[in-house]
């Protein structure tokens, strides 16, 4: 589809600096599929919240990485 937008140069430039887009198209796609995978995401993430119950917490989860790296070094 072909849409005329008005987008800052800026704002453009920097969208193809982290894409690593070689043309201010590609920037834009790579820009709006990002941004719609981030809202999926956060779209799931709401729906599902609290659901897993019998999953390790984050301090769970830290507490046992310092346990493997203090049993590595030994």
């Amino acid at each position: 589809m072909k849409t005329t937008i008005d987008i800052p140069e800026n704002l453009l430039e920097e969208a193809m600096m982290f894409t690593g887009a070689k043309t201010k198209r590609e920037a834009v796609i790579l820009a709006v599929e990002g941004f719609n995978r981030l809202k999926r995401l956060e779209r799931l993430n709401a729906r599902v919240r609290g659901q897993f119950k019998d999953f390790m917490s984050q301090e769970d989860l830290r507490r046992m990485r310092q346990e493997a790296e203090c049993g590595a070094m030994r």
